[in-house]
């Protein structure tokens, strides 16, 4: 007996973006940013042209649910693998946009060769070459002419042959009744099996994850209003990026504009931060979270679908009841006194920039949390302070680096469980004892990295304080990081360099320090023992060569907030890996000490 869990049918290229403008198969990257490079779009074509394959679709059919009158639904298809692809051939062939990373919106413009047969992404010196076809999208046009299209080549290459150039337009059209494979899944297949083959598929090429499934699960839905659901989580993300897109909403989707949801973001079209600028995939971590008490997306894919755990049955009531929810999380998650609470919490502990936001999904729990303290009407100072410890404990301990979804399944149930501040303050007492401060830090920080989590903690931890840069009578480190600084080396990179020592070596972050950049610069390459002997004449009345320190215990205070032993004043110059030892051991009292000022 086959055990096979599928069908293979051959469906031609133009059939399947039929589907996909009409709504036959969901594809929600058509609304957010597309990943692929633009020469992956061309090889896709030049495949295509050649007629090699390009690999199958995978689509699994939403499964049926029962309905509350008793009766059942079939629902539609849902694309798990080939997303970008067919996203790519929307793009090129039927010349429709798509957001960048950056979300910039942009076209993605193939040109062709009719003489070499060769395609090319389009550019300035393509577009200014006759022997190009700028933009293949022309020739796919519905109302394209190929004898229109040849006389037109044929007019600007006079030397090219008109048969040949007609002939190989006629194949490039052609590529559109190529077949590719879809692979249609059982649609009686559970969802854990479902989620099984979705990982499996993707562990190649361009990831996708269960956030996009999740997202394609809200997307097929229009029954409980989950088109809009999705659009209100594209919209979000774009706008909190792209504030000036909201012009573009407005105009271009009046269903959406006239929604509950717009109202709730137009906030965002007056605020330039970018401390915490979420993709789609937070949205849902946080919202589903928050909301249902799981930290599992596939458990969200089951539930959109109406599965109930229990009887291992699909039903409406549970989907509609599932959406409610999301929906639900989704509003306190753009909610601008929430938004902005949780960006304040950040600040509030130092983190500043961007650039000191490490670990994306540390924020999302805190976030959660936040969100879960509201709920529950905690007093807000205690909640802030809750989580800004607690985001700051994650940080420190990599709580959310290794298997997030599982760790958040974990604390949002224990949180259920025990109480959230019961639970947080048990957290950080287990993950903060006193000998991580004095053991297990000091050795986290023998590390080259500037984007380790310790030096970013160490950063917000003289911000918090309200540190002056190293050397520097006026400026601190919040003026140093919200403008412009430099990272200096307190024992310079080229003394280290001349003594042989690699890069993994002269750039610990224990060598690190934050300065103005004439104060580097002036310091250059000069070793300690020569920088330090003039600093200390510079404080007894000698010429002010590193900034504008004139007294002797305001530089020994400088030193200290920096966590430079001032030792190096008295003469006392340790060797360069003693020097790391001692300033490891003073940055991580700083980080302890900014941690109970949290």
């Amino acid at each position: 007996m086959s055990t096979q869990r599928y069908s293979v049918t051959p469906h031609p290229i133009e059939t399947l973006l039929t589907w996909v403008k009409s709504g036959e198969i969901a594809i929600p990257e058509i609304q957010r940013p597309f990943v692929w490079e633009a020469t992956k779009v061309r090889n896709l074509l030049d495949s295509l042209y050649q007629g090699y394959p390009v690999g199958y679709l995978i689509a699994w059919r939403n499964p049926t649910i029962r309905l509350k009158d008793g009766t059942s639904s079939a629902g539609k298809r849902i694309l798990i693998d080939g997303q970008q692809r067919v996203t790519a051939l929307m793009a090129a062939l039927l010349a429709r946009e798509v957001l960048t990373k950056d979300y910039e919106t942009v076209r993605i413009r193939i040109a062709f060769h009719p003489q070499e047969e060769r395609f090319e992404v389009a550019n300035p010196a393509i577009r200014k070459d006759a022997a190009w076809i700028e933009d293949v999208a022309e020739v796919f046009s519905p109302d394209a002419s190929i004898t229109e299209l040849t006389d037109a080549y044929a007019h600007a290459n006079p030397a090219a042959d008109r048969r040949t150039v007609s002939r190989v337009l006629e194949r490039l059209r052609k590529i559109i009744n190529n077949h590719v494979g879809v692979i249609e899944l059982a649609d009686d297949l559970d969802i854990e099996t479902v989620t099984e083959i979705f990982i499996r598929v993707n562990s190649a090429g361009t990831e996708l994850s269960q956030a996009d499934f999740a997202m394609s699960k809200i997307a097929v839905n229009e029954t409980h209003g989950g088109n809009l659901l999705r659009k209100a989580i594209d919209y979000f993300c774009h706008l909190a990026v792209a504030p000036e897109f909201l012009a573009r909403i407005e105009k271009t989707d009046t269903a959406f504009a006239a929604s509950e949801f717009l109202p709730q973001m137009r906030w965002l079209k007056d605020v330039n931060d970018d401390i915490y600028d979420p993709t789609y995939t937070d949205m849902l971590r946080v919202a589903f979270t928050s909301e249902f008490g799981r930290g599992k997306l596939q458990d969200l894919v089951a539930l959109l679908s109406g599965r109930n755990f229990e009887t291992k049955q699909f039903e409406d009531a549970i989907a509609e009841e599932s959406f409610g929810k999301l929906k639900k999380g989704v509003l306190a998650f753009i909610n601008k006194t929430h938004f902005e609470r949780m960006t304040m919490i950040l600040r509030s502990a130092g983190f500043v920039t961007s650039d000191l936001i490490g670990g994306r999904n540390a924020v999302n729990f805190a976030y959660v949390l936040y969100l879960r303290g509201r709920a529950e009407g905690m007093i807000a100072a205690d909640l802030e302070r809750f989580a800004r410890r607690w985001y700051a404990m994650s940080v420190l301990r990599g709580r959310y680096t290794g298997s997030p979804e599982t760790t958040f399944d974990f604390d949002i149930r224990q949180i259920e469980a025990r109480g959230l501040a019961r639970y947080v303050d048990a957290v950080i007492d287990n993950e903060l004892p006193e000998s991580f401060w004095t053991g297990m830090l000091p050795q986290l920080m023998d590390t080259s990295s500037s984007n380790s989590p310790y030096f970013l903690a160490y950063q917000a931890a003289q911000v918090k304080l309200g540190d002056k840069g190293f050397l520097s009578r006026d400026i601190s480190v919040l003026d140093l990081l919200m403008n412009r600084s430099d990272v200096h080396h307190v024992y310079p990179k080229q003394v280290l360099k001349a003594q042989g020592l690699a890069r993994g070596r002269y750039n610990q972050i224990a060598n690190f320090v934050l300065t103005q950049s004439e104060i580097n610069i002036a310091i250059g390459s000069k070793r300690p023992d020569q920088y330090f002997v003039e600093l200390a004449e510079q404080v007894a009345g000698g010429k002010k060569k590193y900034g504008g320190i004139t007294s002797v215990d305001e530089l020994r205070a400088n030193l200290r907030a920096n966590c430079v032993p001032d030792s190096l004043l008295d003469g006392a110059i340790p060797d360069y890996d003693s020097f790391l030892e001692q300033r490891r051991a003073l940055m991580a009292l700083k980080i302890k000490t900014w941690f109970h000022a949290l």
